[in-house]
């Protein structure tokens, strides 16, 4: 049962009982608006986050039903360099398992991370992007107030990058620990791709889905504090078409 609606500047927000009905409410309203959209367009470019907290989200919105997935392109919007294709702990292996090999898409377009040539990699990605304009973006937000893996030390509101190449800070490295995903802090790798900033906000409308008590701080100095790149998801309240979905954990900070 969703708990309190409330909206910050442009930013609509709402908060839900539990992570699971947070999931399953978020899920049927990114259907209906997948589905809307489809009305008026051949197919849709939507961009997923690789995360565990998006499973409940995207376990739900895999089972709505209506979804014309052959007419959507999946793409995604981060990876380690360097980290094998397909290697357990990389995003493309994530998205495979919880959407990508789970629905029947027109195309998924990932991103390589052992690409021989990083630069190149940015370069084609950036391209791919570029000719097919982003409708819709699936996110959250990290522990340190990232989106994607644009961390507060280079995160650029303004980048003229589609993709690029950055150095993850220590708390977004130990998050993935948090997250299960590497067993030590040494093991998480050092560099990401990422979509940059303005590269998500292009996108027609943004999902946002932020459960957990781990986020609560994060959350709150995005909703609260000012709009800065010392939350780089502050940037999210500058935007028509974004809406953040939070469980009761992740909203504990808020008043």
């Amino acid at each position: 049962m969703k708990v309190r609606e409330l909206k910050t500047d442009k930013l609509n927000v709402k908060v839900y009982d539990s992570r699971r009905e947070m999931g399953r409410e978020a899920a049927r309203e990114a259907a209906a608006c997948i589905k809307k959209m489809l009305e008026n367009k051949a197919s849709l470019n939507i961009i997923f986050a690789a995360a565990p907290s998006q499973n409940e989200f995207l376990e739900e919105l895999r089972q709505e039903p209506g979804i014309t997935w052959e007419r959507i392109n999946g793409y995604h919007m981060d990876e380690y360099v360097g980290l094998k294709q397909g290697s357990h702990a990389s995003f493309s292996r994530f998205l495979d398992d919880a959407v990508f090999l789970k629905v029947p898409f027109q195309s998924v377009n990932r991103l390589i991370g052992d690409s021989v040539s990083p630069e190149a990699e940015c370069a084609r990605y950036s391209r791919l992007l570029e000719e097919n304009p982003v409708d819709i973006v699936f996110m959250g937000i990290g522990e340190n107030g990232h989106i994607a893996f644009n961390d507060p030390d280079t995160a650029n509101f303004h980048d003229g990058q589609t993709v690029k190449v950055v150095e993850l800070d220590l708390a977004c490295r130990q998050q993935q620990v948090n997250d299960g995903c590497f067993p030590s802090l040494e093991a998480v790798p050092v560099r990401a791709y990422t979509l940059t900033i303005p590269a998500l906000l292009k996108a027609t409308k943004i999902f946002c889905i932020v459960p957990g008590g781990r986020k609560a701080k994060a959350v709150n100095q995005a909703l609260t504090g000012s709009v800065s790149e010392a939350c780089p998801a502050s940037i999210l309240r500058t935007r028509e078409n974004v809406y953040l979905y939070l469980d009761q954990d992740s909203a504990g900070k808020l008043v």
